[in-house]
């Protein structure tokens, strides 16, 4: 139990992949500016890190790391993570053309998030700092952080779209209209979840 509650703690507040790691800034910054494409954008996220989790981890541990292979992993991934992409575009378009159309160049965009590669390469990595003493890195937890890493991307999209929101009511100067706005907005949230990194 101790480990899925450091799981959840890490994956979502304390080493938050956009506010602790500065990783899919481009999603963060280009789909917020309303909330119906920031969720549209965190859910696709968090499937394709979810999806992306699950096919990686067992093709590193019991196919390249046994051939010898390891050093290719990130080139392994991006395919990976480039085809499961192209996959959900087209289930996307499909099923919610207007979400498709919300989305635009961004969804595309998902392939070289950096987001989605960081969780891939994180999980195959050490980290004994979130598992605890003991414990070891499997294929569930693995997924498990994917999940939450995901949910952790789509939280701060919504507080940013919301915010964003919020700004188009109230007159700004013209020099902060538009993007430099949107800057300072994301800076104020990263330094609000600063406070979670003391959570031991």
């Amino acid at each position: 139990m101790g480990t899925f509650i450091a799981i959840v703690l890490a994956a979502v507040l304390t080493n938050n992949f956009i506010t602790v790691k500065t990783y899919g800034v481009c999603p963060f910054l280009g789909v917020s500016k309303k909330t119906s494409s920031a969720v549209g954008m965190g859910i696709a996220v968090t499937v394709v890190m979810v999806l992306a989790t699950l096919v990686t981890y067992p093709i590193y541990t019991y196919v390249m790391v046994p051939l010898g292979i390891d050093f290719l992993e990130i080139i392994f991934f991006i395919f990976i993570i480039a085809s499961l992409v192209q996959m959900l575009e087209k289930i996307i378009q499909k099923l919610s053309p207007s979400l498709y159309g919300a989305m635009g160049i961004y969804l595309p965009l998902i392939t070289t998030n950096c987001a989605v590669l960081g969780v891939t390469e994180l999980v195959i990595g050490d980290m004994s700092s979130i598992l605890g003493a003991g414990a070891t890195m499997n294929i569930g937890w693995a997924v498990l952080y994917a999940l939450f890493a995901g949910l952790g991307f789509t939280l701060v999209m919504i507080i940013m779209s919301g915010m964003r929101e919020k700004l188009n009511y109230y007159k700004t100067p013209k020099a902060l209209a538009g993007f430099p706005t949107a800057m300072v907005t994301a800076c104020f949230i990263c330094m609000a979840f600063t406070v979670f990194s003391y959570i031991s």
